[in-house]
């Protein structure tokens, strides 16, 4: 192919180390001939060279770009990368606690930054030419996805987008999506992985391959699973499977069966050292399991670097270490950490300290680590591929129960093994266990299927800025044209599409119906008031009818002629004894007129019984006797008491003027004598139903169109009651929002309405800085599992300002359930005693350690997390307040007293 026109590329291809591979020369291609370009392919692929090519394009043309990812890490990572090719001055960062050089021609930013100057009006928008949306995939998170389609449909016309995605098999309906908002966007797709990946099960000590023979490289393979692991793994299983723990526990110490133990997690590092599969990612989806890992490796004495990679290591993590403050470090547990990491051992988790985690990703990628024990959160974008990646189980918490690995997830951890331009091929080794079947873990392995599901909605913030920006009825569109609409939509074109031919269907029927159709359908219409008005009937008082047919019973004495319905009894009969009984129904004994004698029972009197006359009977009336019934019967015939007319009988159970008065009126219907009348109720029967099932897809349909713009009004209408959004007719749409909507405007946070109001009422006004630290904590802290007992708050003003807060989120959440909006979280006072400590000067040691006294399960990683998410919750109201406010003033210095040790590491 030609590429002779491209000069842009062929400069940039010139500095690269590697030739490009296909899909990345036609990503390049279509950026420099002036196309938004979507990437989908699988981890590793290179799919970050089109997003570096967009950069070199900026600055070409003396234009801007901004590199946007989901995490600061990566962010972190990206800016590095990008300052070593570019240098210092052409290149900024932006992450919320990190400001370097925002006003350079290429800034690299978290997607929030980006989606926040973007609703501020940032003047600097105007001058940029690519954005670059890393990981875009991302957008289907469920807390954090809407950001990424916020950004995309805000984003100048001008400004054309990159977005790098892994392999999603709806690809092509996200680009269709691209191009529907964002203009001429191509679509570039690779499901090839360019390091191809072997995988393996390690049952007990052997490794055996999970296919025979075939490496899952590209879609389509047909792949079989090894029979000799098939085989293998069957055995083991029988000997460690259910049936092996048959008897247990029948004695004490009798009958216990083998106890199937997994090989360590050292014995696995040695087995891949020995094979040459390191380094390796050990993905173990526990915290305590990562940080245990690398005890136990550690304490067995195994060394994986040289010496000389010992001293390398050491430089690295004294360089990376140098801001933290010496005192410090041991409760950070330091110097366990480093000599794990002098070992070539690490672990890799959401608590361990920002600092360790990105030396251990720099040592990583250096090959100075050669395993890291990981949770999966080092699958989300971070640059740490490995030779092999092993997964000891297959199921993960997601934080509110264990579930299995999807094949999109497995996909993603295993995508880290294979290092592009170092290893031949990758390798993926799943450890069995009991009830681990080869063919789930084939089934995950050779899965292709990844759709792309948008988690967009509309939130309290963005309702307001796009009112303030647009008004409610280009809001409104807007929202119209996002993903998550654009998928609804698109999901019920099949079911529209089914209506359609229903309805085509259903003038058939119409056709097929002779005389008038209005007529016939009000001649089923009777039909179906008089079989429902009889079942009614046969259905109503059963238990009433029952109970009056029993008291009937009762009344009823000795010499009473009665009549007995139906039946064999059927006929007069005389009451020889009523049989009543205070426990059990009434059983009254009767001799008939063909001289029967015996018991009967409700059963047999579908209606109460009045007596028809009375004979005389003996004071003592022997049954035994065939003379005696001979008797009594000769006297019953004698009486002169004769059986009621049948209609009689039965219009006590029967008679009821509804069903009469729809009889008649059906007799005199015109359709009632027509020849064709049975044909055509049958097809008005099929017309009928298919209506109804039609009717219930039309419904289906209306609540999913629209849905969003519907979502955006119910949140419309509860801002409007709480005074943040006006009824102002005036042209500027900023003019509806009111001064309270403007302070909400400005607050990014999950729980940004309750801030506001807490705010707006004078909730925290009289706090001490810490204080508020500690209250403004419950409003983004959330425990990552249920705490045993009441979280512990400082003295002073705290608990009563808490206590406002929550009953403002009662308040809140009641009228979030009453327009059918999705609740704000309810805070969370986990944080606040910690955090209040740290804002009043104490040390990590004694903050860590009264959070664990206090039962508390809080690492130093997480503290200074949660104490950033505060520090940027506290700026966000400063910046609303002032400065020159009480409670802006305490919020600023805040977050002067928070901004130190462990917190300020890193964060500039």
């Amino acid at each position: 192919m030609h590429r002779g026109k491209y000069s842009q590329l062929t400069r940039f291809a010139a500095e690269s180390p590697f030739g490009f591979d296909d899909f990345q020369t036609r990503g390049c291609e279509a950026l420099e001939d002036g196309h938004g370009v979507l990437v989908c392919a699988p981890t590793g692929a290179g799919k970050t060279v089109v997003g570096e090519f967009a950069v070199h394009l900026a600055l070409a043309e003396g234009r801007k770009c901004f590199y946007t990812t989901p995490i600061k890490a990566l962010s972190n990572q990206k800016y590095t990368d990008l300052v070593g090719r570019y240098g210092a001055d052409a290149v900024g960062l932006l992450t919320g606690d990190t400001s370097i050089n925002g006003n350079a021609q290429i800034v690299v930013m978290t997607t929030e930054v980006l989606r926040n100057m973007l609703y501020a009006g940032s003047s600097t928008v105007d001058e940029l030419a690519y954005v670059v949306m890393d990981e875009v995939h991302y957008l289907a998170d469920r807390f954090r996805g809407a950001v990424w389609e916020e950004v995309i449909l805000h984003l100048p016309e001008h400004v054309r987008v990159v977005g790098l995605s892994a392999t999603v098999s709806n690809a092509e309906e996200f680009g269709e999506w691209l191009q529907t908002v964002r203009g001429d966007t191509t679509v570039v797709v690779d499901e090839h992985r360019p390091v191809p990946l072997w995988q393996h099960m390690l049952v007990g000590n052997r490794m055996l391959d999970l296919f025979a023979g075939e490496k899952v490289g590209s879609p389509g393979d047909e792949l079989r699973i090894n029979p000799n692991l098939l085989r293998r793994a069957e055995e083991t299983g029988r000997m460690y499977g259910p049936a092996a723990f048959r008897g247990r526990n029948r004695g004490r110490g009798q009958d216990r069966g083998p106890r199937f133990r997994p090989p360590s997690r050292v014995d696995v590092t040695e087995r891949l050292d020995a094979a040459g599969l390191l380094p390796a990612i050990v993905f173990i989806f526990s915290r305590a399991g990562c940080d245990a890992a690398v005890s136990q490796c550690t304490r067995s004495g195994l060394r994986l670097n040289s010496p000389e990679e010992v001293e390398e290591v050491r430089r690295i993590v004294r360089e990376r270490t140098a801001d933290l403050p010496e005192g410090d470090l041991g409760v950070l547990g330091y110097w366990e950490w480093r000599e794990a990491l002098e070992r070539g051992i690490a672990a890799h988790h959401a608590g361990l300290l920002p600092r360790f985690k990105e030396t251990v990703e720099e040592l990583f990628v250096r090959g100075l680590v050669k395993v890291v024990f990981a949770t999966e959160t080092l699958a989300l974008g971070i640059n740490m591929p490995a030779r092999t990646v092993v997964l000891e189980r297959l199921v993960k918490y997601n934080g509110e129960a264990h579930v299995d690995l999807t094949p999109g997830e497995y996909t993603q951890l295993t995508g880290r093994a294979g290092r592009r331009g170092i290893d031949v091929e990758g390798h993926a080794v799943v450890l069995w266990q009991p009830g681990v079947d080869p063919k789930q873990v084939a089934g995950l392995a050779s899965t292709r299927t990844y759709p792309l599901r948008s988690s967009f909605r509309p939130g309290y913030n963005m309702a307001i800025n796009l009112v303030a920006q647009l008004g409610p009825d280009q809001a409104r569109d807007l929202l119209e044209q996002s993903f998550a609409q654009f998928q609804a939509d698109r999901s019920v074109v099949g079911t529209a599409r089914r209506i359609e031919r229903n309805k085509e269907a259903l003038h058939g029927y119409t056709e097929a119906i002779s005389g008038d159709f209005e007529q016939m359908l009000e001649y089923a219409e009777l039909r179906k008031k008089i079989s429902e008005r009889e079942k009614a009937l046969a259905r109503q008082n059963t238990a009433s009818r029952r109970a009056s047919t029993a008291d009937s019973l009762t009344r009823l004495r000795k010499g009473d002629v009665i009549a007995v319905p139906a039946g064999r009894r059927a006929g007069l009969a005389v009451v020889v004894d009523p049989g009543v009984d205070p426990i059990r129904e009434p059983r009254p004994v009767v001799v008939t007129e063909d001289r029967w004698s015996g018991p009967l029972s409700l059963a047999d009197f579908p209606a109460p019984v009045e007596p028809l006359g009375h004979i005389r009977l003996p004071k003592h009336v022997e049954l035994r006797s065939p003379k005696t019934r001979r008797d009594i019967a000769s006297s019953l015939r004698n009486a002169g008491i004769s059986l009621p007319s049948r209609e009689k009988r039965r219009s006590g159970a029967n008679e009821d003027g509804e069903l009469a008065a729809l009889r008649r009126a059906l007799r005199s219907h015109p359709c009632h004598g027509i020849a064709e009348r049975e044909a055509n109720l049958r097809w008005l029967e099929r017309y009928q139903r298919l209506a109804a099932e039609t009717e219930q897809l039309e419904r289906k349909v209306a609540a999913t169109t629209h849905s969003l713009a519907r979502a955006f009004d119910r949140i419309r209408d509860l801002l409007g009651e709480r005074g943040y959004l006006g009824d102002a007719a005036e042209q500027d749409p900023s003019a509806r929002v009111t001064e309270h909507g403007r302070r909400l405007a400005r607050l990014y946070s999950e729980s940004d309405l309750l801030a506001a109001e807490c705010i707006r009422h004078g909730t925290w006004r009289g706090l001490a800085p810490a204080e508020l630290a500690a209250v403004v904590s419950t409003l983004v802290f959330e425990a990552r599992r249920d705490s045993a007992g009441e979280p512990r708050l400082p003295a002073g003003q705290v608990p009563q300002a808490w206590q406002e807060t929550v009953r403002l989120w009662t308040d809140l959440a009641e009228d979030e359930r009453r327009h059918r909006l999705e609740r704000t979280r309810e805070p969370d006072a986990g944080f606040a005693w910690p955090v209040y400590r740290w804002a009043r000067g104490e040390s990590l040691e004694k903050v860590l350690t009264a959070a664990e006294a206090n039962g508390q399960e809080l690492s130093a990683g997480d503290f200074v997390r949660w104490s950033r998410q505060v520090i940027d919750l506290l700026d966000q109201i400063r910046d609303v307040l002032g400065k020159g406010d009480p409670v802006g003033a305490a919020a600023s210095d805040a977050v002067r007293a928070l901004r130190r040790g462990v917190v300020a590491a890193g964060a500039a």
